[in-house]
């Protein structure tokens, strides 16, 4: 008799399968949705890309999305790069049509989705992994802006994109100043597809020069800096998207004039600081405890800008670092704790361009997921109760 040929669904159970694909890196589980249905079904289960999601949090994300001339779009994986110093670099597709050149920023990145802002036109919220997208019309906060022609983020008070796990939801928050120049607070669910005022939720005065625009999401909040040029605010904005309200982080008590950025690194928020010699970073251990800051690194190179941990907290950290000039071939450079450089690598293909803070940066730390839209899961409950009936 002729053997029958076995899969490996035949022999494995369905939950090892799992517990494989939980071990798998995100871009490999998309392509192996193409093996069998089964796979196909595993994977694009929202349970599982939420486990998927959780399992590798811990893990330090070592991907970036960076802009150049506010008009391309390229993915980078520093791994690779800083074992062999090499990298393949990937020209992402927008999730827009270009009919023609139109700057776009980078505004927020959460959980595998990024907000994009295409300048005086609207926001975009994208999975650069499964390449679904959403867009996000602001044209009622165009109509009654106090600006004639609103630019997000450059008009915006504050801006910011982060998930409230208890409603299972994405949120755009964004604060405005109306053509009365009232103070706005508008926030865009992407679970109901529609804008909600908080204005009540404003903290008054916030001043519109007050605060850098672009927030950092993490542990349920986004988190703004205070503008370098405002330097006798000495406190961190923090709006919680769970109780929709404001409340203030202090910064580290030292003789420092500002901060120039503020940053996630290993789950905690952190402070960069430059002077004419060294760059130095500030960790902020246990989250809202003011004494837990801490001088984690003295890194001898001021103009740099820090993009991630490379193999957790406390461990090596990985910087961009660029000239003084408009245009500089980027340069990345992996340090350790005592500010020793390991390693660095330029890449001729990508240069910095000078920044202006309200247009935010012109990178982002990317962890890439499988993770789908609010909508996108509940048409797919749907249908699974409709099979069920």
């Amino acid at each position: 008799m002729e053997k029958k040929h076995r899969s490996m669904n035949d022999i494995l159970p369905v939950d090892l399968i799992q517990r494989i694909f939980l071990m798998l890196p995100a871009k490999q589980l998309v392509h192996l949705r193409c093996v069998s249905r089964l796979w196909k079904s595993l994977i694009s289960d929202p349970h599982f890309a939420e486990s998927h999601l959780n399992h590798n949090s811990a893990k330090p994300s070592l991907s970036c999305l960076f802009v150049k001339g506010y008009t391309e779009a390229y993915f980078i994986h520093l791994d690779p790069l800083m074992n062999v110093s090499s990298a393949s670099i990937t020209e992402l597709p927008l999730p827009f049509k270009k009919k023609k050149i139109s700057d776009f920023v980078l505004m927020g990145c959460c959980r595998g989705f990024v907000l994009l802002n295409r300048v005086r036109n609207f926001l975009v919220v994208w999975n650069l992994l499964t390449g679904s997208s959403k867009r996000i019309s602001y044209s009622h906060i165009i109509s009654h802006s106090k600006r004639i022609a609103f630019n997000c983020p450059v008009d915006a008070i504050l801006c910011g994109f982060g998930y409230d796990d208890s409603q299972d939801d994405y949120l755009v928050v964004l604060a405005w100043l109306d053509n009365s120049t009232q103070q706005r607070l508008d926030c865009f669910s992407l679970r109901t597809n529609s804008w909600i005022s908080l204005d009540p939720a404003l903290p008054k005065p916030l001043h519109p020069r007050d605060w850098q625009s672009r927030g950092l999401f993490l542990n349920g909040t986004i988190h703004w800096l205070s503008y370098p040029l405002r330097s006798y605010i000495d406190a961190i904005l923090v709006f919680d998207l769970k109780e929709r309200s404001f409340s203030k982080i202090s910064i580290p008590k030292q003789q420092v004039t500002r901060y120039d950025d503020l940053l996630v690194l290993g789950e905690c928020l952190a402070l960069e600081f430059h002077d004419k010699h060294k760059s130095y970073i500030w960790v902020m251990k246990e989250y809202k405890v003011q004494s837990s800051w801490t001088l984690m690194y003295e890194i001898p190179y001021c103009n740099s800008e820090v993009l991630c941990l490379y193999n957790g907290y406390g461990s090596d950290i990985i910087l961009l670092e660029h000239g003084e000039h408009v245009l500089t071939e980027m340069r990345f450079a992996k340090y350790n704790s005592s500010g020793e450089l390991l390693q660095h690598f330029n890449h001729p293909s990508l240069y910095y361009p000078y920044q202006n803070c309200y247009r935010g940066n012109n990178y982002i730390v990317y962890t890439e997921s499988l993770l789908q839209f609010p909508s996108q899961r509940k048409d797919k409950d749907k249908k699974k109760k409709k099979i069920g009936m």
